[in-house]
């Protein structure tokens, strides 16, 4: 795999990949847009920081491209969207930086309450002034936290060691998240009239773009305190700099900016603006953090060169961390029912149903889901599928799909059950793990037990007496050695359907030759090797 790295990155979070001969790393820093469209087609991942914008041009000229790793938290300088139309995998780093964030915010909330920046450089003028820099305290005031995740989670732990109250606003967590870091939990509109200190720690979209703006500062305290290390665009900075005009704000220190580096009049304005203490986008500035997050990026690309699941994909449907090694199992269980039952798929099939029975039902089962429909449309579709764009293939191809979930089960623990419809008919398999090994217990309304691996053959005819001989004599004439075989019918004489493991693959010849030996009504041969 060919990796280019596009912006300063930590070398010694690389080594992973350096150490790894399946890896070609090329570092190429400082490139134009020009000269970096004209490299990406070679590259098969890219690994950036904030300096490089993955576009869609750039998405466009990236023709090998499998992932776009981001050494960081936010993705606001990725296409998202547009790399997941074309089933390129995004992975960001969100917790490698995770404390470095949250220390920057206690350090820049406390420069600005106590005058700092201000007082150094007027020492260092070589004046020695004292009055000037009367500052506030943190113990006793209320901090308001906008986003109680990771980095506003440690910002509320830090805080309450400074003897602050602290309440969040963050619609998207449970109570008892609030409970746990003791915090109580508030709307927003109430946050920003009680805050003393309001910081933010949101990501940067649709709904947090600008949600801090003229009619929230109306609202706020006199002499309230403004911080922001989180993503420039949440706090409209024109708003902010009414509100320091008009000392409705004592203060406001920020570390990200609308525009970086700063090309427009407000952010200049702001920036140069006596109360406000700024930083040139140094939340993830430590030597610790920006290790940690080349350390994260490079293991989501040797989990991508080794099948693994990932850890951080953002475009990627997820477990739970805590669930991933129980789901494993079933990662691969469905995986190979789909690339199993798409070999079987009637012609233009219109929807496809996964039903999720026993235990397995209690959980989120959207990852199941996506990965199975993956492997189903690998076969069906004539361009790269993953699980980054697999429902949107279905989707463009006029595929229906749902999923079906329940906690009830007749025969076995845990049952994945794929259905797949067309206008003309109907196929089903169902699998589950004896052991952690997937086998197939179901096809049709057939009961069967066979692992999905190797060289198979399907077949369904009528019952009768010599045609397991029949079906040995034309495969020993040309050399295709059975190597197990399952049957199952529901009554004597009737219809059976038979699965056959064979030591090599059967020819479109011979399986005509095997319609006719046994009338079979159904034939196909499948390759569980040559389907991933």
């Amino acid at each position: 795999m060919k990796v280019i790295v596009t912006d300063e990155i930590s070398p010694n979070g690389l080594q992973l990949l350096s150490d790894d001969p399946r890896v070609e790393m090329d570092i190429r820093l400082g490139l134009s847009v020009e000269e970096l469209h004209k490299q990406i087609g070679d590259y098969d991942a890219i690994i950036t920081r904030s300096g490089t914008r993955v576009d869609a041009p750039l998405l466009n000229h990236g023709k090998k491209l499998k992932i776009v790793a981001r050494a960081g938290v936010g993705i606001d300088n990725v296409d998202v969207q547009y790399a997941s139309s074309k089933g390129i995998i995004v992975v960001n780093a969100p917790f490698g930086n995770t404390n470095s964030a949250a220390e920057h915010t206690m350090a820049i909330m406390l420069a600005v309450c106590r005058k700092i920046v201000e007082a150094n450089a007027c020492l260092k003028g070589g004046d020695w002034k004292r009055g000037p820099f009367t500052g506030s305290e943190l113990k006793g005031r209320t901090l308001g936290i906008i986003g109680l995740g990771k980095v506003g989670g440690r910002v509320a732990l830090r805080s309450k060691s400074f003897e602050m109250e602290v309440i969040a606003c963050d619609p998207y967590i449970a109570k008892k998240r609030g409970d746990d870091l003791g915090v109580r939990l508030v709307s927003l509109d109430e946050l920003i009239e009680v805050a003393d200190i309001i910081t933010v720690h949101t990501p940067l979209n649709d709904e947090t773009r600008g949600m801090i703006g003229a009619p929230q500062f109306e609202k706020m305290k006199e002499g309230v305190y403004i911080i922001n290390c989180a993503r420039g665009g949440i706090i409209d900075e024109t708003a902010m700099l009414e509100g320091l005009n008009s000392d409705k704000v004592r203060g406001a220190a920020f570390d990200v900016w609308s525009s970086e580096p700063p090309d427009t009049d407000p952010v200049r304005s702001l920036i140069a603006h006596p109360r406000m203490v700024v930083t040139p986008h140094l939340g993830a500035n430590t030597f610790e953090a920006q290790k940690n997050v080349a350390v994260d990026v490079s293991r989501e690309i040797i989990n991508y060169l080794d099948g693994r699941p990932f850890e951080n994909a953002v475009n990627v449907p997820k477990f739970d961390p805590d669930l991933m090694e129980h789901m494993k199992p079933f990662i691969n269980l469905v995986d190979k029912l789909g690339r199993f039952i798409s070999q079987l798929a009637p012609a233009n099939p219109n929807k496809v149903t996964f039903s999720y029975n026993g235990k397995i039902a209690e959980h989120d089962c959207e990852p199941l889901t996506v990965c199975g429909l993956a492997s189903f449309l690998k076969r069906q579709s004539g361009e790269e599928v993953n699980m980054v764009n697999a429902r949107m293939i279905a989707e463009d191809a006029g595929i229906a799909v749902d999923e079906i979930r329940s906690t009830e089960s007749v025969s076995f623990s845990n049952l994945i059950t794929i259905t797949l419809d067309s206008p003309d008919s109907k196929r089903t398999i169902a699998g589950t793990l004896f052991e952690g090994i997937p086998r197939i217990v179901k096809m049709r309304d057939f009961q069967t037990d066979f692992q999905p691996e190797g060289h198979m053959l399907v077949m369904s005819y009528e019952d009768r007496p010599g045609m397991l001989g029949k079906i040995g004599t034309v495969l020993g004439e040309v050399n295709v050695n059975i190597a197990a075989m399952v049957l199952g019918r529901r009554e004597k004489a009737g219809e059976a359907m038979v699965v056959f493991s064979v030591d090599s693959p059967v020819d479109e010849l011979t399986l005509e030759k095997l319609a006719q030996a046994v009338e079979a009504k159904y034939v196909k041969a499948v390759d569980m090797n040559g389907a991933a």
